[in-house]
């Protein structure tokens, strides 16, 4: 019989710790019961104490899905501890994560403490957090470069306070996979709750050194029965451990014995679901989701491919959720064809918002011919927009190859109608210079990305930039079959983020 694995998502919370990734708690929600239909086991919903948002977004969550368990990270202080357990009194199933760093660089230079003082305050936590909920887990920030020993102390400790799960994290990344897995080893081996099924380890791995799903895995070869892990690997840095990595190399690897609860053919639509409220790209060759992840241009492999698809792919695209037979979407397309589609995605749209998206629909239809999912997924986040104060009325550019770009721009701010005209190096620099006319501040442009095109030249579009602004740096997003109106959208977007 196999083990079980609990998949333990932080997507809601590291994941979305990346600058320009934020949710709000609508986006939040959605994500949440879509990693619920994906069969997470845990969600950690955020961090309550750190801001009003989160606090509210892990109460909203709690309410709207079933049964995972819903977790709120705390750091060892009481206060966190207090908060969290009031963010989840409406969850089904609740947990509290709370920890401390162990490793001596951690304990003298954000501490100033000492070992045996870490220990005390690791166990106060957990019999804490214990007086409110049954399900407490405990981290050991930094453990991939707390030495072994030390460490055992600190997960015999806590699981004696009555931690039910203890994360053991490679916070830096810095962790080759054999040393990683041995951690996980000596654990099993020298703690005695562990042995017993008292409780279990917990993985969570970051990707700095591109690790991070090679340290899990042996890491649950060696014992650990949760992985901590987001959609897309996103998080901060390099990012973490990918779930879709993970679930996908225990389905194919079935020799190694253990399962999880992941219904594999929901991980494309998740992802694409992610990729879209967070405005962050899925890099072309990212393992399991990216758009080249069952992709052949080689000769020789398109050949065997052809012969036999196993000679080259050992995953089947449906059992990730990609479908190549999916319904091809046109501008003779319903409601009815849209409104599937979204559902498969992830996303439940229904009257006026669905009627509104159709029409939105249609428009890009009738531009680009066919509309693919990560344009529906686009359509369906554009109604953000509609509440942001500053929004864009028309654009007009004239460029060419020895002239001078020239621009007219109009906006609209808060129902006020504002035009100006401006000059540049090229349509995006003359656009902006114009819309700047407009929005007079000491603006700066830190970082313009067009994400890549491949489906031809009426693609739509994505643009990401940085804008940094009275000391403060603004993510924004845009998208257009128009590469220069998306690069001035992903600009006004950013503007309607500034702290007033």
């Amino acid at each position: 019989m196999s083990d079980r694995l609990f998949i333990f998502d932080t997507t809601l919370r590291d994941g979305e710790q990346v600058p320009g990734c934020q949710l709000n708690t609508v986006e939040k929600i959605q994500v949440a019961r879509q990693l619920e239909a994906l069969g997470v086991d845990v969600i950690e919903a955020g961090f309550p104490v750190s801001s009003p948002g989160d606090f509210n977004s892990v109460i909203e969550i709690s309410k709207a899905v079933t049964w995972p368990t819903i977790c709120a990270l705390t750091r060892a202080v009481q206060k966190d501890i207090d908060v969290a357990a009031e963010a989840l009194q409406a969850a089904k199933h609740k947990r509290i994560h709370t920890g401390i760093g162990t490793s001596d660089s951690h304990i003298k230079y954000k501490f100033n403490s000492n070992r045996e003082e870490i220990i005390e305050r690791a166990v106060a936590a957990v019999k804490y957090a214990k007086r409110y909920v049954e399900d407490v887990e405990f981290y050991a920030e930094d453990a991939g470069r707390t030495d072994n020993e030390y460490l055992a102390r600190v997960v015999d400790a806590v699981v004696k306070a009555g931690a039910t799960v203890v994360n053991i994290p490679d916070t830096t990344g810095y962790c080759l996979p054999q040393e990683f897995g041995a951690k996980i080893k000596y654990l099993m081996e020298h703690v005695d709750g562990l042995s017993t099924g008292k409780a279990i380890l917990s993985t969570h791995c970051h990707n700095d050194l591109g690790m991070a799903t090679a340290n899990t895995i042996a890491g649950i070869m060696n014992g650990a029965r949760q992985a901590e892990v987001t959609i897309n690997g996103i998080g901060e840095r390099a990012g973490n451990t990918s779930l879709e990595e993970v679930a996908m190399i225990l389905k194919c690897h079935k020799g190694i014995g253990i399962d999880t609860n992941i219904n594999t053919q929901k991980i494309y639509p998740t992802s694409r679901l992610v990729s879209s409220l967070m405005n962050m790209p899925v890099q072309p060759n990212k393992a399991i989701v990216g758009r080249n992840a069952f992709a052949h241009s080689s000769g020789i492999h398109q050949d065997g491919v052809l012969k036999n698809v196993q000679t080259y792919e050992i995953m089947d695209p449906k059992d990730v959720g990609i479908d190549d037979n999916a319904i091809v979407l046109t501008a003779r397309s319903g409601r009815a064809a849209l409104k599937h589609r979204l559902s498969v995605l992830g996303v439940e749209m229904e009257g006026e918002r669905l009627d509104v998206t159709y029409q939105e629909f249609l428009k890009l239809a009738d531009k680009k011919k066919e509309v693919n999912d990560d344009d529906i997924l686009m359509l369906a986040g554009a109604d953000r927009a509609a509440a942001h104060a500053v929004k864009l009325d028309y654009l007009q550019v004239t460029t060419g190859m020895g002239v001078k770009s020239v621009a007219c721009i109009g906006l609209d701010i808060a129902g006020e109608k504002f035009e100006a005209s401006a000059s540049g190096n090229g349509p995006v620099d003359a656009a902006i210079s114009a819309l700047k006319n407009i929005i007079k501040r000491q603006m700066v442009l830190k970082e313009f990305t067009i994400q890549a095109i491949s489906k031809g030249s009426d693609d739509v579009g994505k643009v990401h930039m940085q804008v940094e602004y009275d000391g403060h740096v603004y993510y924004g997003f845009g998208a257009n079959t128009d590469i220069v109106t998306a690069s001035v959208e992903a600009y006004i977007d950013c503007i309607n983020k500034f702290k007033k």
